[in-house]
């Protein structure tokens, strides 16, 4: 697992570095994601569950299983951890300033969260809905394994408030999955599809390509696969192949061969034929949806910087800095901070009452700009050419001309990939910033 980055240090109370906003500020450019009061900032939750029931070999991300926690980290009072932070969550932000506004998606990521039962999930969550509120038709989300559900579970989710489950399905292919180190059975998928949607709960299925020893027949079989259920949301990632994890000493030693980039590329096309024919169109570089009404509105608050809390051991938080209209003060532009990694130090934290924050930085004006731009730049409305440094506004030209951007859309005065620049999204941020 990667290190957690450098920081100055997170007080003890977990105090914020800003002062009080007196009325909230719309954010310039803000295309809605749900409900909230007034003109504020769209606010979000993310619940980080630590726990796996195996490691894959390619998985860098914060869990552990129960032979890697040692004793200290209990499983089974984690609900009652998390809720500790949610209580410390609401204390900080009421005393910046920041309260007051209802919670437009909750997140619980992982690890898998669907290990711990559903009714410690619900009552996290019921936590976060009496901290905050939920707001008028908020999205809340889990994320599972489809060996992690059962019928009666995903019903216990819906009954509480879920409105979304995202199974982690990377395959539909045996020898796939066996490289993965990704141990459910995938016959499973479509059952645990349709519990879920008999339970009223939204559907969406994530995808890896570039597995090593996946053909291009392989990957089409998993498309087709997952268009078969029907599901109404697809999330399609390249693999990563991270230093420290077990795939990398296996790539290392030579025991697994790396596609090449035009392999990753074909791959990505067929995914966008494919989804695209079947009437799900690209919403940023990786995600397809039905619908607007289907897209992952928590993870579009992430691409369009919205305000968040991570609840959780490693969970990662950001809060834009309030601005007065009446008096501008010098402030950094936002804060972001990042919890103790380990589930022991993390829930000994809390329980002396003290902020798991393990680390923080403070955002410059250039910096806030410079992520605007990398994250706004791959969601398919794209960014306002104002958005950018006036000195590279001049390089939309050359991204049209080179096939990176669309033409039309630019000519209204918007950032647009086209479906060659979304295959060279890095590329394409590199030019549009200094």
């Amino acid at each position: 697992m990667p290190a957690l980055p450098d920081g100055e240090a997170v007080p003890d109370d977990g105090a914020l570095p800003f002062l009080p906003l007196v009325e909230p500020v719309e954010t310039q450019n803000r295309v809605s994601t749900g409900s909230t009061s007034g003109g504020a900032r769209p606010f979000g939750v993310y619940v980080h569950v630590p726990f796996c029931s195996v490691r894959c070999g390619y998985c860098d991300f914060n869990t552990y299983t129960a032979s890697e926690l040692g004793g200290g980290a209990n499983q089974a009072a984690y609900a009652t951890t998390a809720l500790r932070e949610v209580d410390l969550a609401a204390r900080v932000l009421d005393d910046a300033g920041l309260s007051g506004r209802p919670v437009s998606t909750v997140f619980f990521g992982g690890g898998t969260p669907t290990m711990l039962p559903a009714a410690d999930l619900a009552r996290i969550l019921r936590g976060i809905d009496d901290a905050w509120g939920l707001a008028d038709g908020a999205e809340v989300t889990t994320e599972a394994n489809p060996d992690s559900v059962t019928p009666e579970s995903l019903r216990v989710l819906a009954d509480a408030g879920f409105t979304r489950v995202s199974f982690g399905m990377q395959s539909a292919v045996p020898h796939v999955l066996a490289t993965l180190e990704r141990t459910h059975d995938p016959r499973r998928v479509p059952d645990a599809v349709a519990w879920a949607r008999d339970a009223g709960l939204d559907v969406s299925l994530d995808l890896i390509y570039g597995t090593p020893g996946e053909s291009l027949d392989d990957w089409r079989a998993s498309l087709e696969a997952v268009l078969a259920t029907g599901v109404d949301h697809v999330s399609a990632y390249a693999l990563v192949v991270e230093p420290g994890t077990k795939m990398h000493a296996q790539v290392r030693r030579g025991e697994l061969a790396l596609p090449d980039e035009d392999d990753q590329a074909a791959k990505y096309e067929l995914a966008d034929d494919l989804l695209t024919e079947a009437g799900l169109g690209w919403y940023e570089v990786s995600n397809w949806a039905r619908g607007p009404e289907h897209a992952c509105r928590h993870n579009l608050a992430y691409w369009r910087g919205d305000d968040w809390w991570g609840i959780g051991p490693g969970a990662h938080s950001y809060v834009a800095a309030p601005s007065s209209p009446v008096e501008p003060v010098e402030m950094a532009a936002g804060v972001r901070w990042w919890n103790v990694k380990h589930p022991r130090r993390y829930a000994a934290l809390l329980e002396s009452g003290a902020s798991p924050g393990a680390g923080r930085e403070l955002l410059t004006p250039g910096q806030a700009q410079l992520e605007r731009v990398l994250l706004g730049v791959r969601v398919r409305e794209g960014l306002d050419v104002d958005a950018l440094d006036p000195s590279r506004r001049a390089a939309v030209a050359g991204l049209v001309a080179r096939g990176l951007l669309d033409g039309v859309a630019a000519v209204r005065g918007r950032v647009v990939l086209t479906r060659r620049g979304r295959l060279l999204a890095d590329a394409v941020v590199r030019d549009l910033t200094a």
